[in-house]
């Protein structure tokens, strides 16, 4: 549960497309893993963001969008939270979906020498979607537009063709085995993704980007 005290600032950012039928008290129950842990007892008490300049847990129900830009402190254990609702998501998603996930270690202070130990910021990518295939396409675009990115300093962009064919290539072939697997049959998890520690020499994450 988060209280001021807790050692990291957890910032949850993205947009989820909601089916049309979705009302909010199912929205409500899907995100009950989220305003729980931040100690409310609704989805409503529970939107507000730690941050007063960020927007919080907001539905248009005219866009039929879950809009998310929320801070909460907390811990590790948040990542359990982050899986349940993912999987609840995933029933009422029109469409898949990414949000981003940044762990910010509060009591971390790169600047003092007497600082020990490694910093605990993570930054990680969780998926969710009505499908396994709807989530391994937002995963395949993210890969994408990465690689591009990064390969357009040093060739134009019609030269990469071949490179986005066979990241295609390598997605058809996991969604293949997928297909062939038994785990087609159970319900997309809707985690995982890139992460990993940003505490190194290259300096720390910022606490959230947009």
């Amino acid at each position: 549960m988060s209280n001021f005290n807790a050692p990291l600032e957890i910032h949850l950012h993205g947009e989820v497309p909601m089916r049309p039928e979705v009302a909010y008290e199912q929205l409500q129950d899907a995100l009950k893993p989220l305003w729980k842990y931040a100690g409310a007892r609704s989805l409503a008490d529970g939107a507000a963001s730690a941050y007063e300049e960020e927007p919080g847990i907001e539905f248009d129900a005219k866009r039929h969008l879950l809009q998310m830009c929320w801070t909460v402190r907390g811990d590790d254990d948040f990542r359990q939270s982050l899986d349940e609702m993912c999987m609840n998501l995933n029933e009422l998603a029109e469409q898949g979906a990414a949000l981003e996930v940044t762990f910010y270690d509060v009591e971390f202070d790169e600047d003092d020498e007497e600082e020990e130990g490694d910093s605990r910021d993570d930054f990680t990518i969780v998926f969710v979607g009505p499908t396994p295939a709807a989530i391994m396409q937002v995963q395949r675009d993210l890969l994408v537009q990465d690689v591009v990115s990064t390969m357009e300093r040093h060739f134009d962009g019609a030269e990469l063709g071949g490179v986005v064919a066979e990241i295609d290539k390598l997605f058809t072939q996991r969604f293949d085995a997928l297909v062939n697997s038994l785990e087609l049959g159970k319900p997309p998890r809707g985690s995982g993704g890139s992460g990993g520690s940003h505490g190194g020499s290259g300096g720390r994450r910022p606490r959230h980007l947009h």
